[in-house]
């Protein structure tokens, strides 16, 4: 159980790491994300997004928890 937790910390440390370096690599920003920001409408995307990635990691651990428990009636 301990090992299922560290693995889906680690799959979201490195998508977070590669999604602030693909950020940080783009020289000029494209003309939408300038009008979503002046709009304001950059944070519901941001939002969504957020709300997306948390509901999928939860989703897995909850699988993860069903796996393991059925494979402990297995043995």
């Amino acid at each position: 159980m301990k090992n299922s937790w560290r693995n889906a910390f680690l799959l979201l440390l490195t998508l977070l790491a590669s999604a602030l370096r693909a950020a940080a690599q783009t020289a000029d920003t494209p003309e939408m994300a300038d009008t979503l920001r002046q709009n304001g409408k950059i944070y519901v995307v941001v939002a969504v997004i957020l709300i997306v990635v948390i509901g999928l990691i939860g989703y897995l651990i909850s699988l993860d928890r069903k796996v393991s428990r059925l494979e402990k009636e297995i043995r």
